[in-house]
């Protein structure tokens, strides 16, 4: 990995990477003293580093990078660890905690702590799922603060073989949204609790915004007693509007009231806006006159009714007046608010009652061609990620959560009830988070657990934004969307001592993910340690078989059909065939299909090799665009970023690469010598025999409204280049 082993680093290399003279020489007498005390071993010597916190956040980066890569020199055994759990510490972990508890009967003998025995509750919350998910889904149903009006009959009913995950927590009745904003003495979640904390874009100087969770109650059962007075139950109302205090009202407000959520992200341009609103029959829609971001304003009303005529609730942006002219059908949220001040206990609302089956969110796949896909979300979904954050990101009372996201992506919904359902602090950025004012934010508003996604840290890190805050009182990042860049996650963990940076990967038809990390094993920077709790799933061959349990191994993954939140049903296209047809078949389990390609390293860590349909056959040898770009990424310093596609010549042939890129700002290099690098990095540390046909340096990559790669896009564009050249 690293140019030096560790023991042919000197005080010159650590002063030619940002450190002072006198603090150089400190350092190397200090990584001595760990050397002779733990020896050379990478995990070991790395251990003692962070545990000693001599890696700070103020030191530059070229030192965590020097360090870290020459520590990891030549390093073999599967992708190098930069985080470990202790002992004492992972028994106070959610997971620990129950482990400590059930686990000496459940597993016997066998168990021997938290740590040591956190594979085999795994495996045991997979078995028999009948019998196992009845007890761990047991266990999470007390520990998580679900209020059930009539209870289930059971945890899982596989009777009906129509249904191939089965029937979860069947013959229940509840509001997810009531669980939400309810006190609990068990989960010390008072009225008092601070709910939601907030700060708008450009308010830095100002004190953080805070609301109770009796504050919160009142505003969300206010607003659910507006809208029955002007729709009717199981009508679909949209949001399309920024993540803020207010929209996280009306999201739970709907869903009190016996309506259905429709999710739209307010980046959308008028016709997406159109499409969503006709698949899901939407009758309203809740939206802002516009955004702010980066001190700038963009319309969203406008984008909104250009869309299709519904009646639209209209919130300011900014103050409490609007800045734009309504039309006659549409209301303003003071308004809005108005229609119900003449009930005599406007803040009080009973929750409507409905199966656990009972549809309250319409969320979209990102539609890359044709509609999207509508997924529905019941009240079960919540459950199922509310339980994940809670076993594998440790979302404990008292924490504080940010996760800079839109109510229209699967990550809004899923951040709101891993916070209420968990009794943490939801915290919210009104504004960009891609500058130091959002950084500051974290700061002030004491976030412990943050979650991110790859390109949001590049950018952190390529500017500089966020020097001199103090990010220390965070313990856990969360990091999806897309595959993470390494060197990045080094940075991003070294602003906190190395505190570990949880990957989740999963969909929004799962409700939540399939793999994550958790604080109960070590951890590896842009690696998975896991499937989730009660999750199953095997890496499929070519031919579709399995490869078995503990082999390294590359291949489409095919997930177990019980699973606890996953979708039963699509609004507008066909659930069975687009999840199940032409999956194989497992221990008499038919797969169910997700699409991604994964690569099993030795000692089990699971990385993603990106989507089925983004791999390519380069002289005949399959691989991955994320391969290849995590190699080209690094390969020279004039790099921000790189996309890797490839394609077949018009008349035929093998595919050939090509490799988009995003330069550092201000930095001039040619497409030639970049080609030339790439090719020998390529060549060196993946193949000999790739080889890379053409550099394309571009100012930007198209990505999805989430921020998500289109290589699509580019692929389509080399494909024309291609198609060029064939005529010349």
């Amino acid at each position: 990995m690293g140019k030096k082993s560790i023991s042919e680093v000197g005080v010159d290399d650590l002063v030619r990477a940002g450190v002072g003279e006198e603090e150089a020489k400190w350092l190397m007498s200090e990584l001595n003293a760990a050397i002779s005390n733990v020896g050379l071993d990478g995990k070991e010597l790395w251990g003692e580093l962070t545990a000693r916190k001599l890696l700070k956040p103020t030191h530059p980066h070229g030192m965590h990078q020097l360090l870290y890569y020459s520590v990891y020199h030549n390093y073999h055994n599967g992708p190098p660890l930069y985080w470990f759990p202790s002992l004492n510490e992972s028994r106070r972990t959610n997971l620990g905690r129950i482990m400590e508890t059930h686990c000496p009967k459940l597993l016997g003998a066998s168990y021997k702590d938290p740590i040591s025995s956190f594979k085999e509750f795994q495996r045991f919350s997979i078995q028999h799922p009948e019998e196992s998910s009845l007890i761990y889904w047991s266990i999470i149903l007390k520990e998580l603060p679900i209020h059930f009006l009539e209870t289930p009959r059971c945890i899982l009913d596989t009777s009906d073989k129509s249904k191939h995950g089965g029937s979860w927590l069947p013959g229940s009745v509840l509001n997810i949204a009531e669980s939400c904003v309810r006190s609990s003495d068990y989960h010390n979640r008072q009225d008092d609790s601070v709910a939601i904390v907030w700060r708008a874009e450009g308010n830095g100087d100002k004190e953080v915004n805070c609301m109770t969770l009796k504050q919160l109650r009142e505003q969300v059962m206010m607003v659910a007693n507006a809208l029955e007075n002007m729709l009717s139950k199981g009508d679909a109302i949209a949001i399309d509007m920024p993540m803020t205090a207010t929209s996280i009202v009306i999201y739970l407000a709907i869903v009190l009231g016996g309506f259905v959520v429709v999710s739209i992200a307010d980046s959308f341009a008028a016709q997406e806006i159109a499409v969503r609103l006709r698949v899901s029959n939407a009758k309203a829609v809740f939206t802002q006159d516009s955004i702010v971001r980066g001190g700038r304003r963009f319309p969203l009303y406008s984008r909104v009714i250009e869309a299709v005529p519904l009646k639209a609730i209209v919130i300011p942006a900014i103050g409490e007046d609007l800045q734009v002219q309504l039309r006659n059908q549409d209301l303003s949220w003071k308004d809005f608010l108005a229609s119900v001040s003449h009930l005599p206990r406007p803040n009080y609302y009973f929750p409507v009652y409905q199966s656990i089956d009972s549809v309250t969110n319409i969320l979209f796949s990102s539609g890359t061609t044709g509609d999207p896909k509508a997924i529905p979300w019941t009240h079960l979904s919540p459950i199922r990620c509310a339980a994940d954050s809670w076993a594998h990101l440790d979302i404990q009372a008292g924490d504080i959560f940010c996760y800079p996201t839109n109510l229209g992506w699967v990550m809004g919904p899923v951040l709101l009830y891993s916070c209420f359902l968990a009794g943490a602090t939801l915290a919210l950025y009104h504004g960009s988070p891609l500058d130091h004012g959002f950084g500051k934010f974290v700061q002030d508003a004491g976030v412990t657990v943050l979650g991110t996604v790859p390109s949001l840290v590049k950018t952190w890190k390529s500017t500089g934004c966020m020097k001199g805050l103090d990010w220390t009182r965070i313990r856990t990042f969360a990091s999806t969307g897309e595959a993470s860049n390494v060197d990045d996650d080094l940075w991003l963990s070294s602003r906190v001592y190395y505190k570990p940076i949880i990957e989740c990967c999963g969909g929004t038809e799962l409700s939540s993910s399939y793999i994550m990390g958790n604080l109960l094993q070590p951890q590896a920077f842009g690696a998975f340690s896991s499937a989730t709790m009660s999750t199953g799933f095997v890496i499929l061959d070519e031919d579709g078989r399995p490869y078995p349990d503990d082999q390294a191994c590359v291949g489409e993954v095919g997930l177990f059909p019980t699973s606890m939140g996953a979708s039963d049903r699509l609004l507008n296209a066909d659930h069975e065939k687009v999840y199940f047809k032409g999956m194989p078949m497992y221990k008499d389990m038919q797969l169910r299909r997700h699409g991604d390609i994964l690569k099993r390293t030795v000692g089990g860590y699971i990385v993603v090799h990106g989507r089925a349909d983004d791999t390519m056959n380069l002289g005949g040898i399959k691989t991955s665009s994320i391969e290849i770009e995590r190699v080209c990424d690094r390969a020279d310093d004039s790099v921000l970023e790189t996309a890797a596609v490839s394609a077949a010549p018009p008349n035929g042939g093998p595919e050939q690469l090509a490799i988009f890129v995003v330069l550092k700002e201000g930095i001039i290099i040619s497409p030639d010598t970049l080609k030339k690098r790439f090719s020998r990095a390529i060549q060196s540390n993946l193949n000999p025999l790739f080889k890379v046909s053409s550099v394309k340096i571009v100012p930007m990559f198209p990505r999805t409204a989430s921020n998500k790669l289109l290589r699509r896009v580019l692929r389509d564009q080399w494909k024309q280049d291609l198609q060029i050249q064939s005529k010349l």
